[in-house]
């Protein structure tokens, strides 16, 4: 029996790491870790510990303790701030990890840095600038606006489009920005500006090994989970999402992982929006965890969390082609409903009122 730490255990995306794995037929015994005690309580770990907040003096400390009275044998961390941590104490812990270079992480993370590491690549991605200060929000947005009718403000740093807004003049950007100075305590130049891309958005989650693809799938995003509450009408968490097969998507996604790390391992999520002309571009990588919905993908038949887990146990997996699934698999999910795996053509199965 192999025992997993997870990281992030409280949350949508670490339940769907435990409903991944518990679908692989494996003998996983999952410690679920989390910062919070009461999300703790809706985790389907075999055993649940409250954890300590990455940053705090007793962090690394916390985590050799659960992993040597646990028997811990793999540490998987969800939440992006986990990821970073883990990543920086890998060596002290006791226990196998598989995640990127740290170095690779950190860029991942800064979405302005990565942003330049794909130009630097020939990858393409959305234009865009790192804001200076907030003295300098109007004059950098308007630049920008002089090419773009709108701009996407957001956090260089984050998950779920964090602190983003959508603005057509650099006085809405600069109260934007300024909004979250002076109420969250953040600063001007943790935020960044990209144009905004109108096409269809996509998500490619892949797991690397040795330098090299072990297995990647492409799906579309359709709706957003309480998307009609925002001002851009996403959350970056689909209600419904579709596998895809669109090899320019699959290309451009290898493409940037390579970018970021020449001899990739661990898990790289890819974030891909089409621009006026339909071709797409990157607009971030997760690096080192699963998007939200990885046990869409392991219903459908691509278990990529198990696959991750064999790869940190030094398992030499077979190199599967990109994108193997059939198109037009359906995920389709809701707060306290569940989630649901539909093909195509049976989304309007249902009878009709009026027939």
């Amino acid at each position: 029996m192999t025992t997993v730490l997870l990281l992030g255990a409280g949350g949508s995306a670490g339940a769907n790491v435990v409903d991944a794995l518990r679908l692989s037929g494996r003998e996983y015994r999952i410690v679920g870790i989390d910062v919070s005690p009461v999300r703790l309580h809706l985790s389907q770990a075999d055993e649940r510990v409250v954890g300590r907040r990455p940053g705090d003096p007793g962090y690394a400390d916390g985590l050799r303790h659960v992993i040597e009275t646990r028997g811990v044998d793999i540490v998987h961390p969800q939440p992006d701030p986990e990821v970073i941590a883990v990543g920086a104490v890998r060596e002290q812990l006791g226990a196998r990890t598989f995640l990127p270079s740290q170095a690779t992480l950190a860029t991942a993370a800064d979405k302005a840095a990565f942003a330049e590491r794909m130009v630097r690549a020939g990858v393409p991605v959305p234009r865009s600038t790192a804001y200076t200060g907030l003295a300098t929000v109007v004059a950098q947005t308007e630049a920008m606006l002089r090419d773009h009718e709108r701009v996407w403000v957001r956090a260089r740093t984050g998950a779920g489009s964090r602190a983003s807004l959508p603005v057509r003049s650099g006085e809405q950007a600069k109260a934007w920005i300024g909004w979250w100075v002076s109420e969250r305590g953040m600063a001007a130049d943790q935020f960044m500006a990209a144009e905004m891309l109108p096409g269809r958005e996509f998500a490619y989650q892949s797991v690397w090994q040795g330098g090299e693809l072990v297995a990647g799938q492409a799906r579309e995003r359709l709706e957003y989970l309480y998307g009609f509450l925002t001002p851009h009408g996403q959350t970056s968490t689909p209600a419904v999402a579709r596998t895809v097969q669109e090899p320019r998507v699959d290309a451009v996604a290898q493409a940037a992982v390579r970018a970021l790390d020449p001899h990739p391992q661990g898990a790289f999520c890819v974030d891909i929006k089409e621009d006026t002309a339909g071709a797409p571009r990157v607009t971030e990588v997760n690096a080192g965890r699963f998007f939200t919905t990885s046990n869409f993908l392991a219903h459908a038949g691509l278990n990529m969390p198990d696959m991750l887990m064999r790869c940190a146990l030094g398992e030499n997996l077979p190199r599967l082609p990109s994108s193997p699934l059939p198109a037009d698999l359906y995920w389709i999910r809701m707060v306290d409903m569940g989630y649901v795996l539909v093909e195509g053509d049976q989304l309007d199965a249902w009878p009709r009122a009026d027939r």
